[in-house]
């Protein structure tokens, strides 16, 4: 029997990892972005507080940018999948994944940070 009859070509497998990408790349952009300026917040502290507030702001950075290249590494995990009907779930999964990853990754940065 031929490869193909047995595991048969997903007709539209693109277009879970499309969406994915469209949603995951600018959520992780913008979460690079307000996490890159959140460092302002304390531009007024001094002593102490800005001892502690630089201290868990590079925790929740290290936590950031970890989830990030972990959302990174499901989209393109997503794409590399065999476009066939067998790993149509494997490929929901992870396109799901992703901009989940994201919102995780930003709402532990939130909370790791100890905001002035």
């Amino acid at each position: 029997m031929s490869d193909d009859l047995l595991n048969p070509r997903a007709p539209h497998a693109w277009s879970g990892p499309l969406i994915s990408t469209l949603v995951t790349v600018p959520a992780a952009v913008l979460a690079l972005f307000f996490g890159g300026l959140s460092p302002m917040a304390c531009d007024s502290c001094n002593g102490a507080r800005a001892d502690l507030f630089t201290d868990s702001w590079n925790v929740g950075w290290a936590v950031l940018c970890t989830g990030l290249v972990l959302a990174l590494a499901l989209l393109v995990a997503s794409w590399a999948l065999p476009w066939q009907q067998r790993h149509a779930a494997t490929r929901v999964l992870l396109c799901m994944a992703a901009p989940g990853v994201v919102a995780v990754a930003v709402v532990a940065f939130m909370a790791l940070v100890d905001w002035p």
